[in-house]
């Protein structure tokens, strides 16, 4: 059994791991860890992370039980779909191809990253949350990960815990450098942090860029696969 869950899980895993790959909250992360009082603030706002994608996966999970959505390979619901997310995310990626020829050194958001960091930290973490559920490529990819969970036919138990998977998936690259903290020091990691920060600056664009098209490439696939069996 364990086995025959380990390509569903690899698979929600990895759009897990592409919404978690999120410049701005990683550097944010960065920017609250190097700050005053690194492991309460970061703490909470990777653990109101976290809490927002099991909200928004339960929320999608239970209107497709809700509505008896059908969404094996070659329904109308999951080529659909598939089809928008990859348009979807071929354009956020072009977009972030272009603007990274077009820009030298950090993006024009980065300005405001450290405004943000000032902020209390209720305040910080509403805007993150905001941020995170109105992002139109997340959401496709929440919803992929849902439609795939409904897809697979699993009972409850074996679907809540890939769920689980899913949703610590989407945190765990901004888990990683808190973990770093806590478990190394302040004075060892920081640099590190500084530098990291830095490199992802100057790389966002590109970086988001080609994730996102690889994304496209793949739900693309799915979706004429999907019209092919349709």
């Amino acid at each position: 059994m364990v086995l025959n869950l380990l390509p569903l899980a690899g698979e929600l895993t990895g759009f897990g791991l592409a919404i978690g790959f999120s410049p701005l909250h990683i550097v944010l992360v960065l920017l609250l860890l190097i700050g005053a009082d690194p492991l309460r603030r970061g703490g909470w706002f990777v653990a109101a992370w976290l809490a927002t994608s099991a909200l928004v996966l339960v929320v999608m999970l239970s209107l497709g039980h809700g509505l008896l959505l059908t969404m094996e390979k070659g329904s109308n619901h999951r080529t659909g779909l598939d089809l928008l997310g990859a348009g979807a995310l071929l354009a956020v990626g072009l977009r972030e191809l272009l603007s990274a020829g077009e820009e030298s050194g950090a993006p024009a958001w980065s300005q405001r990253l450290d405004r943000f960091c000032t902020l209390p930290l209720i305040s910080l973490i509403g805007l993150s949350t905001v941020v995170q559920v109105v992002s139109p490529d997340d959401l496709f990819l929440y919803a992929k990960a849902s439609g795939t969970l409904l897809a697979s036919g699993l009972g409850r138990g074996s679907e809540w815990l890939l769920a689980g998977l899913f949703t610590f998936s989407t945190s765990l690259l901004l888990l990683l450098p808190l973990l770093a903290l806590w478990l190394l020091g302040r004075e060892r990691v920081v640099p590190a942090l500084q530098r990291a920060k830095t490199w992802l600056l100057h790389n966002a664009d590109p970086l988001v860029g080609v994730v996102s098209l690889s994304l496209a490439a793949y739900l693309g696939w799915q979706g004429i696969e999907g019209l092919r069996l349709g």
